[in-house]
């Protein structure tokens, strides 16, 4: 059995999961500013030949390009083996911190997008995309480089569950990071990355502060409206772990999510709940040792998010994690949604529970801004590779 690799408490990854082998050597490598990309050459191939360009997503630190290769081939489906028997040449590109802002990693995809389409022995198209904010990444990469009239010579853009109308991390939960300072401040710190102003939906910076739209995102989305919103020259698709039957992953509104219950936990009696519409809803209650009075914390117009329809992450079950090391801490409900299904495919803004929980089957195509989409048959894992969606992508990949 391997070792548990020890991490900074984050959002998205558990304190402690299991070491996956190491990738495969990579036949090239590429520096690149503010990253690097890893080369695999398909078969029968010496060089880049066919190239498809795979970008890593949101997280802390350094891409981990170990467990990228991990999550794409050796769970449900093996997709980087089936690429590469079919003559695609993978690339994977990472950076040198996923929490950076979109627009300086885009850079560095925009950079390995020039170098893979000048390749010397290319002979089809690219294929340019990625999981979760890495859809955003290349999609605002390719966007500006036709803006500026450079030449991507990419057929193929595609996004894997990437949040393209926002991402959900709940209040409470951000609001129990930024308490916690004094304890771990990694989660505040990654919740107040620029990647995470970007991408989430509705963001707080203290836990007692405002909920709003940060203005990071704001200026992201004006900077993606410049340079036209999306690439134009080539077929935009997408894939979504959430379901696109519009029912949600079974998580209750207003119920306890996460308690800590040890008798000596310094944070006994702290308690978040799920999302409830509504105004004055509760969703944290924050106490200490060190204050006299719990800090209640709430939320005013807010939709049903935790239950949605989307790829799920296991939120309050990564924060007891981390709180279980201090006490007895339990999560009644570990996983909620991350991405809504209608942001993954761009048919829905996540501005009503009409829209939240849209059943995207029954909505005409042609309202996503992707020229193609696929939903999963049911509410699964952010990012998670499936042979359903893998061999969906695999059919539409340049040849």
């Amino acid at each position: 059995m391997s070792e548990p690799t020890v991490q900074p408490w984050n959002m998205l990854t558990p304190t402690a999961v299991p070491a996956p082998p190491p990738a495969p050597q990579p036949d090239d490598i590429w520096p690149l500013r503010g990253g690097e990309a890893w080369v695999y050459y398909g078969a029968g191939h010496s060089e880049v030949v066919n190239p498809v360009i795979f970008s890593d997503g949101f997280n802390s630190g350094r891409s981990d390009m170990d467990m990228l290769w991990h999550g794409m081939e050796r769970g449900d489906f093996p997709f980087i083996s089936r690429m590469r028997e079919r003559g695609n040449d993978l690339i994977l590109l990472g950076y040198t911190e996923r929490s950076a802002s979109i627009l300086a990693n885009a850079e560095t995809a925009t950079e390995c997008i020039d170098k893979a389409a000048n390749a010397p022995g290319r002979r089809a198209g690219l294929a340019v995309g990625g999981f979760s904010m890495g859809g955003l990444v290349t999609r605002y990469a390719l966007a500006k480089m036709e803006h500026e009239d450079i030449e991507h010579r990419t057929e193929v853009y595609f996004s894997y569950d990437s949040p393209h109308r926002g991402a959900w991390i709940p209040i409470g939960l951000q609001a129990l990071a930024h308490f916690l300072r004094p304890l771990t401040d990694a989660m505040s710190k990654q919740i107040n990355s620029d990647a995470a102003r970007q991408l989430l939906v509705h963001h707080i910076d203290e836990y007692d502060a405002q909920v709003r739209e940060d203005p990071m995102r704001g200026e992201f989305l004006d900077a993606l409206r410049e340079v036209g919103g999306w690439p134009r020259k080539l077929r935009k698709i997408g894939l979504a772990n959430g379901a696109g039957h519009g029912v949600g992953n079974g998580v209750p509104p207003g119920v306890e999510a996460l308690k800590c219950t040890g008798a000596l936990h310094p944070l006994k009696g702290t308690t978040l709940y799920t999302q409830a519409s509504g105004d004055d809803r509760l969703v944290a209650k924050l106490k200490s040792v060190l204050i006299a009075d719990p800090i209640e914390v709430r939320t005013d117009g807010m939709l049903e998010f935790d239950g949605a329809p989307g790829g799920t992450l296991d939120s309050f079950e990564i924060a007891r994690q981390e709180l279980v090391k201090y006490g007895a801490t339990q999560a009644d409900h570990p996983s909620i949604c991350f991405v809504p299904t209608v942001s993954a495919v761009a048919i829905r803004d996540l501005d009503t529970a009409a829209n939240l929980y849209a059943d995207v089957s029954a909505l005409p195509p042609e309202d996503s801004e992707l020229d193609e989409f696929i939903c999963s048959s049911d509410n699964l894992l952010h990012s998670k590779m499936t042979e359903e969606l893998g061999t969906w992508l695999l059919e539409r990949l340049p040849k």
